[in-house]
């Protein structure tokens, strides 16, 4: 029996050329120092466009930095729709419209009562006037029976009592043009179509727009860029959705206490003070103040007065200890102090589009300066002892 031929040993082919190395990219060539310089440049760069693009277009800006905003309030809620099945474009286009005919319902049912008490504010203003005027002359006639009358005089008496009128006219001229100027922004044609409009693009592709900008980072700094940005997300989320809701409460809850405790003009004062809670302080103290003048000049007797102050009372208890820890609670780095400050300058700078920008830049800039200090605190420049002594 033949046995069959045993397989032939391999021929050693021959060697194959060595794999080209990579193209080597343009930033490998460069010294770390040019590289450094580089990325500072860019930044640079970034942020003095920013500057201008803010500087030229601030004006068309607000339908879509508030866009962006509704977009980013009500992501969650999209996403929770798509992980339920719903399709991402349909999720949107709920949402917006939904938001829509929230916004139309309190148009539909509160403005006329907003508009009837802005009325009653505007015939008032004199009778108010005129007794701010009477009780800043009683306050100095009451100083110059005490101090003698060389030291407060009549014509000062005078004077004190025409300025306290003028300002009451002046504060209440002023905030009367606020108001009509934020329901005139709010009726604006930009705002009403464009925002909703582009609210929606932007709700559906948030998770496009996320993915794109993600792949654009620097490949080195990818992971820490990524980190800061979850940091950031975490704050102004907290701080956005939480205070959103604090404030739609305490206006709830100061329109309705304040008109049921029967202030003439509870709805609008109570409004006010919810929504300018968004303010650390501001809403409360402003909100105070202008109840208990508005109900020394209604009520008769300090009983009504003294219901106003219970209801402000009573409702900084409830911001206190069950509404902010219960929305906000210690997830937001904000200090008081610098939420207040970011709020005018922004609208110092740029109006209300600053207003809308503060906090957003605020929690940036906060995320930052924490990790700087980390990398201070852990970097040889702390650390580094001083010389010896010779």
């Amino acid at each position: 029996m033949q046995m069959p031929n045993p397989i032939p040993p391999a021929t050693p082919s021959p060697a194959a050329p060595p794999l080209a190395p990579p193209l080597a990219s343009h930033g490998a060539n460069l010294e770390p120092t040019a590289i450094r310089r580089q990325r500072l440049i860019l930044l640079a760069a970034i942020l003095v466009i920013a500057w201008l693009a803010l500087q030229l277009f601030a004006t068309i800006l607000l339908p879509f930095v508030a866009a962006a905003g509704v977009a980013y309030f009500l992501d969650p809620l999209a996403s929770q729709l798509v992980r339920a099945g719903m399709p991402r474009g349909l999720a949107a286009f709920v949402l917006v419209v939904l938001l829509l005919a929230a916004i139309l319902l309190f148009l539909l049912l509160l403005y006329p009562l907003i508009l009837a008490q802005l009325g009653l504010l505007i015939t008032r203003l004199p009778a108010y006037a005129g007794m701010v005027r009477e009780a800043a002359m009683a306050a100095m006639a009451n100083l110059q029976a005490r101090l003698g009358a060389d030291f407060v005089d009549a014509r000062l008496r005078e004077l004190v009592g025409s300025q306290a009128g003028n300002m009451l006219s002046f504060l209440a001229s002023a905030a009367s043009r606020l108001v009509g100027g934020g329901f005139a922004i709010f009726n604006a044609l930009s705002l009403l179509i464009v925002t909703p409009v582009v609210s929606f693009y932007l709700l559906r592709d948030w998770p496009r727009v996320i993915a794109k900008l993600d792949i654009w980072l620097p490949r080195r700094y990818e992971a820490l860029i990524r980190a800061q940005a979850r940091e950031v997300n975490r704050i102004l989320s907290a701080w956005v959705r939480g205070q959103a809701l604090c404030c739609l409460v305490l206006a709830l809850y100061y329109a309705v206490t304040l008109t049921v405790a029967g202030l003439d003009l509870g709805l609008i004062v109570g409004l006010a003070s919810g929504i300018l809670s968004f303010i650390p302080y501001v809403g409360s103290v402003v909100g105070l103040l202008t109840a208990l003048g508005l109900a020394l000049a209604q009520f008769p007797t300090w009983f009504g007065v003294a219901k106003i102050a219970v209801v402000f009372v009573l409702g900084q208890i409830l911001e206190g200890y069950v509404i902010y820890p219960r929305f906000l609670g210690d997830r937001v780095e904000l200090p008081a102090v610098w939420v207040i400050f970011a709020l005018f300058a922004g609208g110092a700078a740029f109006g209300f589009l600053g207003i809308l920008l503060a906090v957003p830049v605020t929690a940036t800039i906060g995320v930052l300066a924490r990790f700087w200090l980390r990398r201070y605190l852990a970097s040889p420049l702390y650390f580094d002892p001083p010389p010896r002594e010779m």
